[in-house]
């Protein structure tokens, strides 16, 4: 069968930190439960909870992403590289940080490659809101040791060694792996990362795993303190676009380039109407604000809405056009290649 946009169940994450602030992207929450995360596409292996999606549409509606990949791999994925494990080169969330979230780092290749049960994890943060004074965690200070930090750790003052940067909606941020992080309480990020979940928290705000009860969450400090790039020059602001282009009633914007994915923020100038076109390579489109359509001529129609996330595979036949109403705005996540190597 001719492929067409996939749409696909979201996976809500309840976290000790989350809130409620997912349900304004159209995700149904649970009452009285405060979910941190919403996995819009997500390809991790078995053993990972929850950790595989589901498609919510069309001809392939239940299948799960691997499974749809392993019957129509070429009209999915193009000449794009999956996972060292064969799944989709990429997790793509919501985040909404109603508390801090823990101080963490993720492991880069040096380390994974000693350890081969830690897996590399760099991720790029949109900010979709952000309450006034909000900040994000972005690296540690550069005249601060590997030492003073491990002893701050120690005395609780590992906050101040941290590079606390102002954020508002629209902000974009990339954080590879080594970078010593924090998303901050009252901030709404779209998450595009490389496939893992290996994190090592480093603090945790004095946070308890559950209300009511005594235990700490787990800390990770020998493995975080072998991770964090004390090193690197942390930019305080968010990278300035590479270009700006307008074109068919859009104007995009080149925000993060790395060497795992590119995204672009497509910002609708007028009433627009453009064909999709993939290049050989599937695509990530996450609606933010406004709405779209994606349609094929005299065929199906897929309504976007603010928290639609859809997988526009590389083999999308050349009748497929997207409409998109004035204002309306969304991310366009690209694959770089190759991404061998990527492991969850």
């Amino acid at each position: 069968m001719e492929p067409y946009p996939l749409l696909f169940e979201p996976i809500l994450k309840p976290k000790v930190w989350g809130g409620r602030s997912l349900a304004a992207l159209g995700k149904k929450l649970p009452p009285k439960i405060p979910i941190g995360e919403s996995w819009e596409i997500a390809d991790l292996p078995r053993s990972v909870a929850d950790g595989q999606s589901v498609i919510a549409n069309g001809e392939w509606e239940g299948q799960t992403l691997r499974q749809a990949m392993a019957s129509h791999h070429e009209e999915i994925m193009g000449d794009a590289d999956t996972s060292a494990e064969g799944g989709f080169p990429l997790l793509i969330k919501y985040l909404d940080a109603g508390e801090n979230l823990s101080v963490q780092v993720h492991p880069d290749a040096e380390y994974a490659a000693r350890h081969p049960e830690a897996h590399v994890k760099s991720e790029a943060w949109v900010v979709i809101s952000a309450e006034p004074g909000s900040v994000i965690y972005k690296g540690v200070k550069p005249d601060v040791t590997a030492e003073e930090f491990a002893e701050h750790i120690r005395t609780d003052q590992v906050v101040d060694d941290l590079i606390a940067v102002p954020v508002k909606a629209g902000d974009w941020h990339y954080l590879p792996s080594g970078t010593c992080h924090a998303l901050g309480a009252g901030i709404v990020v779209a998450e595009i990362q490389t496939p893992s979940d290996t994190t090592f928290r480093v603090y945790d705000w004095g946070r308890k795993e559950a209300p009511g009860t005594v235990a700490s969450r787990e800390l990770h400090i020998e493995q975080a303190l072998e991770c964090i790039d004390f090193g690197r020059q942390t930019q305080e602001k968010p990278s300035k676009p590479a270009r700006s282009i307008e074109a068919s009633g859009v104007r995009t914007t080149e925000l993060v380039t790395t060497e795992f994915f590119h995204i672009e923020r497509v910002d609708a100038l007028s009433m627009a109407r453009f064909r999709v076109v993939t290049s050989g390579r599937p695509e990530v489109w996450m609606m933010i604000s406004g709405a779209g359509r994606i349609q094929a001529q005299n065929g199906p129609a897929i309504d976007l809405h603010p928290g639609t996330t859809a997988l526009i595979p590389a083999g999308l036949g050349d009748e497929w056009m997207a409409m998109l109403a004035r204002s309306a705005w969304m991310l366009r996540v690209k694959l770089s290649s190759p991404l061998k190597g990527m492991i969850a």
